[in-house]
């Protein structure tokens, strides 16, 4: 994972803690804010280690900055070289570069993952393209609990490169000997999984099995004594090599190699070195000890033979990191929303468990069962239409299953209804006099009659104006004359009764309505002398009305359509 990835996925880490907190489990209100709380230090405190972290490593890598790196476009091997390095690099030399690969050298076991660490922050291209080299030089080494020791040094160095480099890169290792040719011919033998058993690799990188080798005639006699050689050096490399690094050891796993060279070549060597003492003890020849200052040769023909490895792009670790994050969100999240729809099942439940418990008698407890089950309906039926809350989602909703049993129950009761209040209120019909205009007026006249005061005063004493209330007073005839002179002679009769009222009652004109119908509203027929008597009327009733005979300083009371009673 790239160093610059990591506070993102730290951050999208909490972010989706706390969605799982605050969206999905169902926690009170005060767990929810103390998790909160929870999630937000663990993750600033994640955050500040990973800024000291990074400064760190920016410290330790301070020391590497000097190893010069290939460009980021560069296509050929890159080789982290590890072991005996002293003689493969120019005095003071950190990196060589030859057609095939770019060689960076190590100076000791603990730069070995500085140097895989710098490369994979700062050149993530070439992570792909990178393998490891240990070099071996036995004629530079006296003691073999030495060479035991530095090589467990080494295998526990490369091991922990793995965090940096996407897994494990080709580990391959190459000895260098002196030749045992006079002339000081350089010659590679190479093991290789690609080619069975040791091969010779000729001057242009062509391989031949060693008997086909020695077998060439132009050089089959010089070609005798490497061969010979052959057996003691593959010994060597099994015994002090092969073995220890493929055979785990305490807490460090296998390392097998991807391939091994051997290159016969002038080599400085030191006395009683341990490839002399097996020599020595397997031979009375004396090697040869050469004096050499030329850097060693590059192992260039070994890089086309090593394992293709792909690795882990920094890409696809990032991917995996961010896959493993959302998996156990969504896991989390389902779990959650599991949860929370046993919950909601289980409260229906209990409240229709509950509501077909109760008979209903009294109806008071069965009314309110029923009217929690239309509170659960309702919020169902929303939920329904405008789509479940998160928190039930993913799948796993089962609200829409318990709507069928909420309506059925709710429909299979209805609590008792209680007649409503008879109103005692008894609502009159407006107030009417009748008066009979033979008593009031002369036979064709509408003037009042002396004598009439009496009836007069009595219809007074009945109608009271008031506020809110309009006195109509009407007159009426019989059909005998004219019809128009009828009416006519009506409304003069109604307009003396109004006056003669508004005059000696002090009634406010604005309290009186004066209609004359003349013949058109007859009380009985007209067809006897009876009947003609009782239709010459005039009729004086209380008619509510809002704005009728308002008082001053008095404000109107409701009228009869508003109570529906007359005061």
């Amino acid at each position: 994972m790239r160093e610059r990835n990591r506070p993102l996925f730290t951050l999208f880490a909490t972010v989706l803690a706390l969605w799982l907190v605050l969206g999905f489990w169902p926690f009170s209100a005060l767990n929810k804010l103390l998790l909160s709380v929870g999630i937000l230090l663990t993750g600033g405190a994640a955050l500040w280690y990973l800024r000291r972290y990074s400064l760190r490593r920016q410290a330790s890598c301070a020391q590497v900055a000097a190893a010069l790196l290939p460009p980021e476009n560069f296509q050929g091997a890159l080789v982290l070289v590890g072991g005996d390095t002293g003689a493969l690099f120019p005095a003071g030399g950190d990196y060589r570069e030859s057609r095939q690969g770019w060689y960076l050298r190590a100076a000791n076991a603990e730069q070995l993952p500085l140097l895989a660490q710098h490369i994979a922050l700062t050149r993530p291209a070439l992570v792909s393209q990178l393998s490891i080299l240990l070099a071996v030089v036995p004629e530079q080494q006296v003691c073999d609990d030495t060479l035991t020791q530095s090589l467990r040094v080494w295998h526990r160095s490369i091991l922990a490169c793995r965090n940096w480099l996407n897994g494990l890169p080709p580990v391959w290792s190459v000895v260098w000997l002196n030749t045992l040719d006079a002339g000081g011919n350089t010659l590679w033998f190479t093991l290789t999984p690609g080619r069975p058993g040791l091969q010779a690799r000729q001057a242009d990188h062509v391989t031949l099995p060693i008997a086909e080798w020695q077998r060439e005639p132009a050089f089959s006699p010089s070609r005798l004594s490497p061969v010979l050689w052959l057996d003691s050096v593959m010994a060597f490399i099994h015994r002090y090599i092969c073995q220890p690094l493929a055979s785990p050891q305490n807490e460090l796993p296998a390392l097998p190699l991807a391939a091994v060279g051997v290159c016969m070549t002038s080599v400085e060597s030191v006395v009683d070195n341990l490839w002399h003492k097996q020599i020595a003890s397997m031979t009375t020849l004396p090697p040869l000890t050469q004096k050499s200052s030329e850097p060693l040769p590059l192992p260039d023909m070994l890089l086309a033979s090593l394992p293709c490895w792909r690795g882990i792009s920094c890409r696809m670790r990032d991917l995996r990191i961010a896959g493993v994050i959302t998996f156990l969100f969504i896991g989390l999240a389902l779990c959650a929303s599991f949860m929370n729809n046993q919950r909601l099942v289980r409260r229906i439940g209990d409240h229709l468990a509950r509501y077909h418990h109760l008979s209903g008698m009294p109806p008071a407890p069965k009314a309110q069962a029923q009217q929690r089950l239309r509170t659960d309906s309702q919020l169902l039926d929303d939920w329904l239409r405008r789509g479940e809350p998160l928190r039930y989602g993913l799948g796993l909703y089962q609200g829409e299953k318990l709507i069928p049993p909420l309506d059925a129950a709710i429909s299979d009761w209805s609590a008792p209804v209680s007649s409503p209040p008879v109103n005692k209120n008894i609502i009159t019909e407006p107030q009417t006099i009748r008066l009979d205009a033979l008593s009031l007026f002369d036979t064709g006249q509408w003037r009042l009659k002396t004598g009439s005061t009496k009836v007069l005063v009595n219809a007074l004493v009945g109608i009271k104006a008031r506020p809110g209330w309009l006195i109509v007073v009407a007159g009426h005839t019989d059909d005998v004359g004219d019809e128009r002179a009828n009416q006519q002679l009506s409304l003069k009769r109604a307009e003396a009764v109004r006056d003669w009222m508004r005059d000696t009652g002090d009634v406010p004109e604005s309290c009186f309505a004066v209609q004359g119908y003349g013949e058109s509203r007859p009380a009985v027929p007209n067809t006897t002398a009876e009947g003609r008597a009782l239709n010459r009327r005039v009729e004086i009733s209380l008619v509510p009305q809002a704005d009728a005979c308002r008082l001053p300083d008095i404000p109107l009371p409701p009228s009869q359509d508003e109570s529906g009673t007359q005061p």
